[in-house]
């Protein structure tokens, strides 16, 4: 069970030079991390001082985290800062900010024993999650799918930054990978049902997984429609517009999704645009 993060009295927690770095590139990243005007009103609101805002992000943080934790003789304030950084409901107007800043700092924290949850709560975690336990996992799971014979850019996405923090996050990201293969393949700019509508519906469609010569092969193309629609719905589009949502995965069910993205893939390459009168 996850516990709350802290300190107390008799066990001062701190964080090393090289933890302090993480956190700091992964709240700062370029292209996921806060902007220089998110980093200032946190500091602010977690009452730390701002000592080098001249300076690139990730080291504006270091340096406001290390005269923290120097002057305070814990972590607390940079823990403060971690949980308003981490408020889902801060991300609203732009919720697919969310999902890879979480993914990033979960992957500092990890060398502290601490993860921000999918509901934005920090809290205490095992060790043991670290990125070389990732990249076994990672390692395994690809082996797995090589043995299955997976499309090669669903294997992409196995990858262990991906997978320190669950196996969601390979499957989600493979999925997404569906919707820019259609976009490639058809010059659309939609996403999700609108996508699958406009590209593989129709009558002809833009993109047919073959001759549609007969009401068997109609049915096909519908039935084609209809799961890779499903896949976003089950993926794309909560993890879009609800960044709470999250689920416990096992590598099982990772390793089925990620086959069933691989047949997707192969489908697709194989499509044909029909003339369209």
């Amino acid at each position: 069970m996850t516990a709350s993060a802290g300190h107390s009295s008799r066990n001062v927690a701190t964080f090393s030079q090289s933890q302090m770095e993480a956190i700091a590139a992964a709240l700062g990243d370029t292209a996921d991390g806060l902007t220089g005007s998110e980093i200032r009103h946190l500091l602010s609101v977690a009452k730390m001082d701002d000592p080098s805002p001249e300076l690139t992000k990730r080291h504006r943080l270091h340096n406001a985290f290390a005269a923290s934790q120097n002057e305070r003789g814990d972590r607390v304030g940079v823990i403060a800062f971690i949980r308003k950084a981490m408020r889902p409901e801060r991300y609203l107007q732009n919720p697919q900010r969310y999902e890879p800043l979480r993914m990033k700092v979960n992957t500092a924290l990890a060398f502290a024993g601490l993860k921000v949850d999918a509901e934005g709560i920090l809290g205490a975690t095992n060790k043991a999650t670290t990125i070389p336990d990732a990249e076994r996992r990672a390692r395994e799971m690809r082996e797995d799918l090589v043995r299955r014979g997976v499309h090669p850019d669903v294997l992409s996405f196995c990858r262990s930054e991906l997978l320190v923090d669950d196996y969601f996050h390979a499957v989600l990201e493979a999925t997404k990978s569906v919707a820019d293969k259609i976009r490639s393949r058809t010059g659309l700019i939609d996403d999700g049902s609108a996508l699958v509508d406009r590209a593989l519906s129709g009558d002809p469609p833009m993109l047919a997984i073959n001759s549609l010569q007969n009401e068997n092969e109609k049915s096909e193309q519908r039935g084609f429609a209809n799961l890779v629609r499903g896949l976003f719905g089950m993926f794309r589009n909560p993890a879009a517009h609800a960044p709470r949502v999250y689920w416990a995965m096992e590598r099982e069910d990772a390793e089925d999704l990620l086959s069933m993205v691989s047949l997707v893939h192969r489908r697709l390459d194989k499509a044909t645009m029909p003339r369209r009168a």
